[in-house]
């Protein structure tokens, strides 16, 4: 084999493995999971099983562990999937499919021991969005401030919802 074809053939596998510096800009909707890591206060895009972007995030004041219930200020934990998206207070909010039959399994559990206050459902309303406030952009993300929900920069999550379909899998861990 020439060396011309040589190097072709080492370039275009270079081209082709994960974490080559050359991959594309992702296309939009190009995105099938979001992988969100609660203790490292990372969301990460992937496609075709390759990370393609990766943000820093704050979540919900109520530190790590799976979301008990209504109120509790904690980012659920387990398999998600976008349902929709809006823009309002938050810049823009991807609305994520809390609560899961895990979800309300651990729920009914709490409920049936007592540990659930009077008037406290599963819990609602969990999503990805940004900040509303230009002000906070970057400064929100030095502690954990949100309800349950995970929060990025208004720009970043501009990004991310052009990137990502209505029905994108999402998985969040500790």
């Amino acid at each position: 084999m020439s060396t011309a074809k040589m190097t072709l053939c080492a370039l275009l596998l270079s081209l082709s493995l994960p974490g080559s510096s050359s991959l594309a800009a992702p296309q939009s909707g190009a995105v099938d999971e979001i992988r969100i890591d609660k203790s490292d206060h990372t969301l990460e895009l992937v496609a075709g099983g390759a990370v393609i972007k990766s943000y820093k995030v704050a979540i919900g004041s109520g530190g790590l562990g799976p979301k008990r219930m209504e109120g509790d200020k904690v980012t659920p934990v387990g398999r998600y999937r976008i349902t929709g998206r809006f823009k309002g207070l938050f810049h823009r909010f991807l609305v994520v499919s809390y609560p899961n039959e895990e979800d309300r399994r651990r729920y009914a559990e709490l409920k049936k021991q007592g540990l659930v206050p009077a008037g406290r459902g599963v819990g609602f309303g969990i999503g990805i969005h940004g900040v509303g406030n230009k002000e906070w952009n970057g400064v929100h993300k030095e502690s954990d401030w949100t309800h349950g929900c995970v929060a990025l920069d208004d720009d970043e999550i501009d990004e991310v919802s052009k990137l990502v379909k209505d029905g994108t899998t999402l998985s969040i861990r500790d």
